[in-house]
């Protein structure tokens, strides 16, 4: 029996020493030592000829081969060539020939070699032997007593993550493969089997001979007696060669696939095939929810470099049978030595349990910190909470995680029964729900269209080109669409859930929003933070500006929206201020993301954000360019804003190229007609369907007020000059006008109203603050007297406007909306595009004015298609001619069209129905109304008369919206592991 030790090495003079004197102390020596360098950039070279040499093995006694080849040259490569320096034994002595492979990071025990013996000798079936793998250097955690591969081709050990070695698994066993760094083979089984396959340069060709081996009938065991110690510096990164790079990841997922796939049996394989690549998938999408793009990405090349390439997979799958010959393989052996199927289960349910109760310790110690902080009998609630809260508030860490400690406490229930605030915020979300009752179930009415009957119409009009609307038209639907779609899939198809529970939930979430951002704003100007009952106060009175104001009667969903989107935008964009890099660039994406949702449907917003950026960069660039110097003091408020237009690409890009930029202008749903006044905008009014001007005047009179204390006056200034600056930006549009196809109207001011109304909210609520912190016994009691007689009239404020909204029923949202096309011609619009109607309406006097309806009609998203679409003046003249002197031709037209059917709506002109009466090709139809009027067209429809082009280059811009979004998200999320480092000590 001979054994020669094969060792290979790059780089590795800081374990060689202990690995070698570990060789050379064996008390079962070897007979000879095969060392093949790949080119190491340090003295490797030298440290193995001395330290072998000194022991004995040296060239001069041939008891020593070395040699040196390229860097890029693979292990199983230079395993082959250390194996081709050494001549084999005797044929009478092959079947007692061991080799013994060895890493230049892998220090043997003094007895593992004799261990490894011992057991082959105990064993003579067994062909490899491998040793139990402890952890290098703290000698004690375990590392590997054997291996297998599961099902998703995740590297199996079956120990606990950190298990010690306390000789629980010291039975010998049979094993699928043993680690290469250790393995103790025989040689003619070595070489039979073609050697270690290149297609594996550094990881997994281990398990990937072990099944080989067992295919082949020959038998592994692990023999836990014999320990070597692995310091693992590929797999951890703390060794770059050129065949990892620095994609660890990627090389150790591509091993594990193409282990899998060619050594998998010919009846499993389909399956495999396709299980693994769809798993790969969900795990791309696993490392992006946990923020790991790198193993993300990785993860992606590595399923695109094996399935992309199946006629590797397949040689590989020929090049081992034609090794086993006509043999057949032992597939009954290696599926006992398989991991169980339910592993992988297990694996992702220990997964989600570490997320879980990774994020609740967390939520648990943030609780843990406030009480401490809160507490007055400790240091930070005494002298030191005032560091503390200057500290949290200056870094923006509130923007990460400001909820208030009960609400993360134990005891929760009882909790809230004894805390007036939070009983109050309830009680404020059950009346809100209870005024909004009129949003349950479908509404229509205002600026709110019927919702399509399925999510599918939502999708099919995000994602087509051309959309049948009218005659047809290019313009794109609304960014809304998409938000929209999501969630009344995420609903199972509900889609009036949809608008409904925005019109329900926007006030209790614009109230949370702004009770998070009151908090951290009040935290930046007072370290202390603002009392709890102002941020009450502040909070309640912003909930409900899209009410007051009128947005919500009018059934103005964007303006809604945008109204409960503002405040966690704007508390997402105080991370930028945050002294940590990577919470400044999370909350850039942050914003990104949530202004993006804003401008979906109020694209204002947008234009009002990147107005505010350059001041405020240009400003900061005049009075201190010092903090402009660095790109991650500019970088986020740039990113934030210039990110925005391509999540919104494919809305942003047709509308400007097809002429339609003045839909930037305008606002979700249907066209309603401002009529906000200068004392509307003052007041917060946008229409009379608004709560009463004098709370209005109450708030504006309360924020001029704000300025007269000195101590918040900075701050309170600079609300009033967002103020000013959205004031005066809404005055120069009220004199824009914009002269669309349909109709003449002006830009849409809600979204200011809402920003003057959110400005004026918080310089209240900082004046306030200064005042009362003021303000105590020892001041006049008319002053007292005064301050309870502001903070009487300021109740007044959030109390009335509630009170009103229960109170009052007058709004646009009605259950029913009003038909002009009877019940039949709807039925008939839902059978194809051909079976449109043609509805007139007005009188010869007045003019005539005309639509088309297909389908289920004008619904939620296709309202701003029609109002930008340009007018078909061919189909303008047609009508003319249908309305003055129709003839058959003008009818063949409208069939031409897919129009079957003409409606006059009531009251019908006599003398237009007359002519139409009298028009051959025009059949009578009935109408449910007396004084409604229709025909039906009896000519040939046209199928195809809406159909348009199609564009890859729409294609093109949903991939990257998709692309985009997914990336803005991962970007966004905390940060919740750190990457494998590319050096480090041991």
């Amino acid at each position: 029996m001979s054994v020669t030790a094969l060792l290979v090495s790059h780089d590795g003079a800081r374990w060689l020493p202990a690995v070698l004197a570990g060789l050379t102390g064996q008390t079962l020596p070897v007979d000879r030592v095969a060392v093949v360098d790949t080119t190491s950039r340090d003295d490797s070279v030298a440290l193995i000829r001395d330290a072998l040499g000194s022991a004995g093995l040296d060239e001069a006694s041939g008891r020593l081969v070395l040699d040196v080849v390229p860097g890029s040259v693979s292990y199983p490569a230079a395993v082959r060539h250390a194996l081709d320096l050494v001549p084999p034994a005797p044929p009478s002595d092959d079947e007692h020939e061991w080799i013994w492979l060895l890493h230049d990071d892998s220090n043997p025990d003094p007895d593992a070699l004799g261990e490894l013996l011992a057991a082959a000798g105990e064993h003579p079936d067994a062909a490899i032997l491998g040793p139990k793998l402890r952890e290098w250097p703290s000698l004690r955690r375990l590392l590997e007593v054997g291996l297998t591969i599961t099902g998703t081709g995740h590297r199996e050990t079956g120990l606990e993550r950190g298990e010690y070695d306390q000789g629980q698994h010291d039975a010998v066993r049979e094993v699928l493969a043993v680690n290469t760094a250790g393995m103790l083979v025989k040689r003619h089984v070595l070489e039979s089997l073609g050697g270690l396959d290149e297609e594996l340069p550094i990881f997994g060709n281990d398990i990937d001979f072990g099944w080989r081996a067992a295919l082949a009938g020959h038998q592994t065991l692990v023999v836990p007696q014999a320990v070597v110690f692995h310091a693992e510096a590929a797999h951890r990164g703390v060794r770059r060669t050129p065949l990892t790079g620095r994609h660890t990841h990627y090389q150790e997922r591509r091993a594990a696939l193409f282990t899998s796939l060619a050594n998998v049996s010919s009846r499993a394989f389909a399956w495999q095939y396709v299980r693994l690549f769809l798993g790969s998938l969900l795990r791309v999408l696993g490392y992006l929810g946990v923020r790991s793009v790198g193993e993300a990405l990785d993860e992606l090349a590595a399923v695109l470099s094996v399935h992309g390439r199946p006629r590797q997979v397949l040689a590989a799958r020929r090049e081992r049978a034609a090794r086993r010959g006509s043999e057949p393989p032992q597939q009954e052996a290696v599926r006992r030595l398989l991991a169980p199927r339910w592993l992988p289960y297990r694996h992702g349910l220990d997964v989600v349990t570490d997320l879980a109760s990774a994020a609740t310790s967390q939520a648990a110690d943030v609780a843990e910190r406030r009480r401490l902080a809160r507490a007055p009998g400790t240091a930070a609630g005494r002298g030191e909470r005032r560091g503390t809260a200057a500290s949290s508030g200056s870094s923006g860490s509130s923007a990460e995680d400001d909820e208030d400690a009960y609400l993360t406490d134990t005891g929760l229930v009882a909790r809230f029964f004894t805390n007036p605030v939070a009983v109050v915020l309830v009680l404020f979300g059950v009346l809100a729900l209870l005024a909004g009752r009129e949003a349950f179930g479908s509404i229509t009415g205002g600026a709110l269209s019927p919702v399509p009957a399925a999510a599918a119409d939502w999708w099919q009009l995000h994602t087509a080109t051309w959309l049948p609307l009218g005659t047809g038209t290019d313009v794109p639907a609304p960014a809304y669409v998409l938000p929209f779609a999501l969630a009344a899939s995420f609903l199972l198809g509900h889609t009036g859930a949809v608008v409904s529970g925005l019109m329900l939930l926007a006030v209790p979430i614009a109230a949370w929003g702004a009770w998070r951002l009151l908090k951290v704003v009040g935290h930046l100007v007072d370290p202390l933070g603002l009392p709890r009952w102002l941020v009450v106060w502040g909070a309640l009175t912003y909930a409900l500006v899209p009410v007051t104001s009128g947005a919500w009667g009018e059934g103005r969903f964007g303006t809604v929206a945008v109204a409960a989107l503002l405040p966690w935008a704007a508390h997402a964009a105080l991370g930028f201020v945050d002294p940590d890099r990577d919470r400044r660039w999370r909350a850039a994406w942050r914003t990104a993301l949530l202004l993006a949702l804003g401008a979906a449907f109020v694209p204002g917003l947008w234009l009002f954000a990147l107005l505010a950026t350059g001041v405020v960069l240009g400003s900061a660039a005049v009075i201190s360019p010092r903090l402009l110097r660095e790109r991650d003091s500019w970088g986020p408020p740039v990113v934030a804003v210039a990110a925005t237009p391509v999540l919104l690409a494919p809305w942003l890009v047709p509308l400007l190229t097809t002429g339609s930029a003045a839909g930037l202008l305008l606002e979700a749903g249907r066209l309603t007609v401002d009529r906000v006044t200068f004392d509307g905008l003052l007041t917060g009014r946008l229409n009379d369907l608004g709560a009463p001007q004098w709370l209005g005047v109450v708030l504006v009179v309360l924020a001029f007020a704000a300025l007269i204390p000195r101590r918040t006056r900075v701050p309170v200034v600079i609300c009033w000059l967002v103020a000013l600056a959205a004031a005066l930006v809404s005055g120069v549009l009220s004199h824009v006008t914009l002269d669309l196809p349909s109709v003449t109207t002006r830009p849409s001011l809600g979204l200011f109203v809402v920003i003057l109304q959110g400005t004026s909210i918080v310089a209240v609520v900082l004046g306030a603050d200064a005042y009362l912190r003021r303000l105590d016994e020892h001041h006049p009691w008319w002053q007292r007297g005064l301050a309870t007689t502001l903070a009487v009239v300021a109740a007044l404020v959030p109390l009335g406007g509630l009170g009103w909204w229960l109170t009052t029923p007058e709004n646009a949202l009605t259950r029913e909306a009003e038909q002009s096309v009877p019940v039949y011609m709807q039925q008939s619009s839902l059978l194809g595009q051909e079976h449109g109607v043609l509805v007139l309406g007005g009188s010869v006097e007045d003019g005539i004015t005309y639509r088309i309806r297909r389908d289920d009609g004008t619904t939620v998203g296709e309202d701003e298609v029609l109002t930008l679409a340009g007018e078909d003046a061919e189909l303008t003249d047609e009508v003319r001619a249908l309305v003055s002197s129709p003839t058959p031709g003008v009818v063949a037209a409208l069939g031409a069209r897919g129009v079957e059917y003409v409606v006059l709506t009531s009251p019908a002109d006599g003398r237009v129905s007359a002519l139409l009466d009298a028009t051959a090709g025009l059949d009578q139809a009935s109408a449910e109304d007396r004084s409604t009027r229709a025909w039906r067209v009896d000519r040939p429809l046209d199928p195809s008369a809406v159909d348009g082009p199609e564009s890859w280059w729409r294609t093109a811009l949903l991939v990257v919206q998709g692309l985009a979004i997914l990336a803005a998200l991962v970007l966004a999320a905390p940060t919740v592991r750190q990457r494998r480092g590319g050096r480090s000590d041991d």
